[in-house]
């Protein structure tokens, strides 16, 4: 039986990875990542840093990608759970603008790899929140970008019903709108 079930989505290069683990009277055993196994199924083997946020519930965190240096990401929670979405935010991408929700807790194990050029953002839905994420590439915050997480264009579907409160950084809360974003990249584009 394989260590991992890959799961392709809507959004080409976007993957769901279901590990398998191994529970006892102890707790459990599982395997987060395989060299071999991802070069089989073309994703990245070589990730620059490992991060990991604690967050209380109704924390809003995003969307968050990097212009410059993007990262791809291979996300998961081990405590907790959070209402994690990725959005291609690829310039040239036949699916720019679209946008896939998972939910991603310490129950179900499930892991999301986002390719370099999706933006990235997550709600927590329970108070000790542990997101952990490798990246493909360090964290460089002199090209550090956002979209509005609330942006009537991509009309993401969050469900705040599950939280009291939204929590939002001050940093979140003035990011561009995804037509801001569209229009300054192509404008950048055009300069070249």
């Amino acid at each position: 039986m394989p260590d991992f079930e890959f799961k392709k989505t809507s959004i080409e290069g976007l993957m769901e990875i279901m590990p398998r683990y191994f529970p006892d009277e102890r707790g459990y055993f599982l395997k987060s990542f395989e060299k071999q196994e991802f070069l089989k199924r073309g994703l990245p083997v070589t990730f620059g840093e490992d991060n990991e946020s604690l967050s209380c519930k109704g924390t809003l965190r995003g969307i968050h990608f990097q212009y410059e240096y993007p990262q791809g990401k291979l996300v998961r929670v081990s405590s907790g759970a959070v209402y994690e979405v990725a959005v291609d935010l690829r310039i040239d991408s036949p699916t720019l603008g679209k946008w896939q929700a998972f939910e991603l807790s310490e129950e179900n194990k499930r892991m999301l790899y986002l390719p370099e050029g999706f933006g990235s953002a997550f709600l927590a839905l329970r108070d000790h929140t542990v997101f952990t994420y490798k990246c493909t590439d360090k964290y460089s915050p002199a090209y550090e970008d956002g979209v509005q997480w609330d942006d009537p264009d991509l009309a993401i579907d969050w469900p705040l019903d599950k939280v009291e409160n939204v929590i939002i950084s001050q940093r979140d809360k003035h990011h561009q709108s995804f037509k801001q974003y569209v229009e300054r990249v192509k404008g950048m584009r055009g300069q070249h």
